[in-house]
C-alpha cells in the first residue's frame, strides 16, 4: 500500500503542476483530496489492514494528503496572480490618449450676480454682511421705527411663524443688528444681499425674492453720496451707457425719498418692445 500512496503522490504532483488554469487544479484537487477521491478511498479501505499497519499507513496517507494541499495552495495562488496580470495587461489604459469630457456644474446665475455686485461695493469700502432668515419682529419691524399698526406693514404682508418670530420681509433687519452691534459708534458702510419673504396673491410675484440694501453712516454723508453710488452701480450692471432719472417720491418707512428710472439697456431709453416703449428723456 505504501508503493500504492507513493504512485498517487508522484501522479497527484505532475498534474498539480501542469494545471493551466483554475479549473483544472480543482479537478485535480477534487480527484484526489475529494469525498470520492483516491487518497480518501484508501483511508476507507484502512479496515481490511492490520492493527499493526493502520497508523503506520493512516499517517502516511496523512502526510501525502498535507502536501498536496499545501501544493494546490501554492498553484492556486500562483494561477491567480498569473490571471491578475494577464487582466491588467489586456485592460491597461494609454495614458496618451486624449481624455473625454467630464462635464463640470457651473454656479448659478443669481449667485454670480450677488457675487458681481459684492465684488463691486466691496472695491468702494463696504463691508458685506448677513443675517437670519427667520427673523424676529423686533428686528424687522420694531426697530425700524414700524410699530404694529404703521402703514409701512400693509406694504410687506409677512409669513408669521409665531407671533414673535417671522420670514423677513426686508433685509433692513440686517442693518438694525449692525447698528446695534456698533457699540464704539464708529463709521459704518456696509451692504446686506439676501433672501426675503413676502405673502403676495398676484401671479407675476414670488413668494421669495432678493434685496440688497446699503447702508452708510458717517459725518458729511448726503443724498449726492447715494446718487453717486447708484450711478457706479447701475452702469457697472446694465453698461456704461446707462441713463438715470432721479425723481422725488414718498415712501412711509423713509424721508426724504426718491425713486430712480433707469433707461433700457436695450434700446437705451428711446422705446422698445422690450421696454414696453418706455421712454427716459
Amino acid at each position: 500500500m505504501k508503493e500504492q500512496i507513493e504512485k498517487i503522490k508522484q501522479f497527484a504532483k505532475e498534474q498539480i503542476t501542469k494545471s493551466i488554469d483554475l479549473q483544472t487544479l480543482n479537478e485535480v484537487r477534487i480527484k484526489y483530496l475529494g469525498k470520492k477521491g483516491e487518497l480518501t478511498a484508501l483511508l476507507r479501505g484502512m479496515g481490511a489492514l492490520s492493527p499493526n499497519e493502520r497508523p503506520i499507513i493512516g499517517e502516511l496517507v496523512n502526510k501525502v494528503r498535507d502536501e498536496l494541499e499545501n501544493l494546490i495552495c501554492k498553484k492556486e495562488k500562483s494561477l491567480e496572480e498569473e490571471k491578475l496580470l494577464k487582466k491588467i495587461e489586456k485592460e491597461k489604459i494609454d495614458i496618451t490618449l486624449p481624455s473625454s469630457k467630464i462635464r463640470r456644474g457651473s454656479k448659478h446665475p443669481v449667485n454670480r450676480i450677488i457675487e458681481e455686485l459684492e465684488d463691486l461695493f466691496v472695491s468702494m469700502g463696504y463691508d458685506v454682511v448677513d443675517g437670519p432668515e427667520l427673523e424676529t419682529d423686533e428686528y424687522c419691524f420694531e426697530r425700524l421705527n414700524l410699530p404694529k399698526g404703521h402703514p409701512a406693514r400693509d406694504m410687506q404682508d409677512t409669513f408669521y411663524i409665531t407671533t414673535e418670530y417671522l420670514l423677513r420681509t426686508q433685509t433692513s433687519s440686517v442693518q438694525a443688528r449692525t447698528m446695534m452691534a456698533n457699540k464704539e459708534k464708529t463709521p459704518i458702510r456696509v451692504i446686506c444681499p439676501g433672501k426675503t419673504y413676502r405673502r403676495d396673491d398676484d401671479a407675476t410675484h414670488s413668494h421669495q425674492f432678493g434685496q440688497i440694501e446699503g447702508l452708510v453712516i458717517d459725518e458729511g454723508i448726503s443724498l449726492a453720496h447715494l446718487k453717486g453710488t447708484l450711478e457706479v452701480f447701475v452702469r457697472h450692471m446694465l453698461g456704461k451707457d446707462s441713463k438715470l432719472r432721479f425723481r422725488p417720491s414718498y415712501f412711509p418707512f423713509t424721508e426724504p425719498s426718491y425713486e430712480v428710472d433707469v433707461s433700457c439697456f436695450k434700446c437705451g431709453g428711446k422705446g422698445c418692445n422690450l421696454c414696453k416703449q418706455t421712454r427716459l428723456d
